[in-house]
């Protein structure tokens, strides 16, 4: 805009989101600023618009602040008023839906010439990311979820955003592989797909994110990253998933960011999952630096545990009922027999921790029991077992040391010396001590040979490491969280 067109009150407003952003005010805040337009300003008071009641909110419990900036850039107290203004008419793109088509111009009488109509606004083309939703993904439904305390939090979370809550955002869902992150992004999707498809809800893997951001760059000279921006400007609700994955794409994280803080500050809503926290993603050599992770970790961040006996069962039990039932109603033969309750608690008990190894441990076990009520006979707890070790070998491949030592160091983002060291600082007490505990746990090493692995560590030091990790576990489930991805890294 030319300046000599600004009006006193916009020309106002720019200097104090200025000062506000030179103050070091958290980014979403200042694109939340940005978003609004000066209106008015007076002897008392300057008057600026919105049409998000929720940037209302969020600015008002800014509202001292906003003045006594306001005041000092225009050198006479001032109090900044935000008022909810309507929204501008322009026609919204709403995915999958018709275009609506103008009505007839009706036609002046005979004796009066007709009036020209006046022109109707090019229809808005559908938003390009978003995709039609496949059969799979489809079933992926908040009905169909097995719900436990290890995901309660998780899954309360995500139907409460998929509803329009926006206290939870972003809702970041961090857990190891397999435990049924993908399958609450997708509910979210398929729930707003299903009873508000007017918001444009927008599901993205974190390469998919890459991949959309490399093209564009490719095509920079014909305005593709314009266009791309504003598609995702253009957004309600977008779901990221694995976006550890995007940890050494330095320009995709750039554009991540910025378009994070557009919709944050209009208001908008945004789920992310990840195989660690926010701030465990910008450890090692990753490219998330604070600045990106403490806007992840900015709303609520929930965590999946790895399901214990109790919720493997549930989900066992829930399976196994589910492929009956899908059998007999599709006519599909082999996964409509008989699995004894005796034997699905054995199932429970054998099975390992990842929810989609144990959908198809349960699909087999069907199978196995079909066969066998052919021929007369019955399923035996020789046969679960048997399933089980093909799924979940007992007989692990030989672990070492060092190993153990580098997948810690990968987890924490330290140095093998650091690790080793004798240095004492808390970044790297937790490390060392889940490294020792690990090592007992996966290897046959003594206390003694453990201590000489660790800068040769005394058989006391060692087992006081071993024991507050073992307290830690017990009251942490952060941390016995985060041991538990270690060692299913280690062995698998």
């Amino acid at each position: 805009m030319d300046p000599s067109n600004e009006s006193d009150a916009e020309v106002l407003w720019d200097d104090v989101v200025a000062a506000l952003e030179a103050d070091e005010l958290p980014a979403a805040n200042v694109a939340m600023l940005r978003s609004c337009q000066a209106l008015e300003l007076d002897e008392t008071s300057l008057r600026v618009g919105t049409s998000s009641r929720f940037v209302q909110r969020t600015i008002g419990r800014l509202s001292s602040k906003l003045d006594e900036v306001a005041s000092a850039v225009a050198f006479m107290p001032l109090h900044v008023e935000v008022v909810v203004q309507a929204p501008a008419a322009a026609p919204k793109a709403a995915p999958r839906r018709a275009i609506p088509q103008p009505e007839p111009v009706r036609q002046a009488p005979v004796a009066a010439p007709a009036p020209s109509p006046e022109p109707q606004p090019a229809p808005t083309r559908a938003n390009p990311l978003v995709e039609d939703i496949t059969p799979t993904d489809s079933l992926l439904t908040f009905d169909r979820f097995v719900e436990g305390p290890q995901n309660k939090f998780a899954f309360d979370a995500a139907k409460q955003v998929a509803n329009g809550n926006r206290n939870y955002n972003p809702l970041f869902i961090y857990g190891k592989s397999g435990l049924g992150k993908t399958h609450l992004l997708r509910a979210v999707q398929n729930y707003i797909a299903q009873n508000d498809p007017e918001r444009v809800c927008v599901y993205r893997v974190a390469t998919d994110f890459i991949d959309d951001y490399s093209r564009a760059m490719k095509n920079a000279g014909k305005g593709a990253p314009a266009v791309l921006a504003e598609n995702y400007h253009s957004i309600d609700v977008l779901i990221v998933d694995d976006i550890q994955l995007m940890s050494t794409a330095a320009g995709t994280i750039g554009f991540f960011y910025d378009t994070f803080n557009y919709l944050v500050g209009h208001g908008k809503q945004i789920v992310l999952a990840a195989d660690r926290t926010p701030s465990e993603l910008g450890m090692g050599q990753s490219r998330f630096d604070e600045r990106v992770t403490s806007r992840l970790d900015s709303g609520m961040t929930v965590s999946i545990q790895v399901p214990d006996y109790e919720l493997k069962l549930q989900l066992i039990d829930a399976f196994y009922e589910r492929m009956r039932a899908d059998a007999r109603k599709e006519h599909i033969p082999g996964l409509d027999a008989n699995i004894p309750e005796e034997l699905r608690r054995l199932m429970a008990e054998r099975a390992g921790t990842n929810i989609r190894v144990i959908e198809g441990y349960v699909q087999s076990c069907l199978m196995l029991a079909f066969q066998h009520e052919l021929t007369g006979k019955r399923l035996t707890e020789e046969d679960i077992i048997a399933v089980a070790e093909q799924k979940w070998p007992s007989g692990q491949r030989r672990v070492t040391v060092i190993q153990i030592q580098e997948a810690v160091e990968r987890s924490y983002g330290v140095d093998h010396s650091s690790l080793v060291g004798s240095k004492r600082n808390k970044e790297l007490m937790e490390p060392r001590h889940v490294a020792i505990w690990l090592t007992r746990e996966l290897t046959d090493n003594t206390l003694a040979d453990i201590g000489k692995h660790f800068g040769g560590r005394t058989h006391a030091t060692v087992k006081h490491s071993i024991g507050v990790v073992e307290e830690g576990i017990k009251e942490d489930r952060i941390l016995q969280d985060r041991i538990a991805r270690i060692r299913d890294e280690i062995l698998e």
